[in-house]
């Protein structure tokens, strides 16, 4: 998990830097981190509160939090995972900001999930 994917930053990079991105958090907690015995959910709770103050450094704002209740067009029976954040950055460079940023608790994320994708949008 937490593999950068080359090519979609490549894809990120040409977008317009005057324009406005939203990234797509879509998470899947571990119930239990073995290294704390905290539940995926609180140690992702203690992520967001770590990171709050590196979203203040740059143009971002968290627009959107939320769980998914259920698929309205879509596999029926595919298992919803536990929420979805969306993160709307000022422009493209903000998102890279943030990712170059020394200290960014990026573990800690990396610890409360067991799955998760992040998906740019626009």
């Amino acid at each position: 998990m937490d593999e950068i994917n080359r090519e979609g930053l490549k894809i990120l990079s040409t977008f317009d830097e005057n324009k406005p991105i939203f990234m797509m958090n879509y998470l899947k907690y571990k119930s239990i981190v073995s290294s704390t015995g905290k539940t995926g959910k609180e140690t992702y709770k203690e992520y967001m509160n770590a990171a709050l103050p590196f979203f203040k450094k740059i143009e971002a704002d968290i627009i959107f939090k939320g769980k998914p209740i259920t698929c309205i067009i879509g596999p029926l029976k595919e298992e919803l995972w536990d929420e979805v954040l969306i993160v709307k950055y000022s422009n493209k460079n903000e998102f890279f900001k943030l990712m170059e940023m020394k200290n960014y608790p990026s573990a800690l994320r990396t610890s409360a999930l067991s799955d998760a994708r992040l998906i740019f949008c626009k």
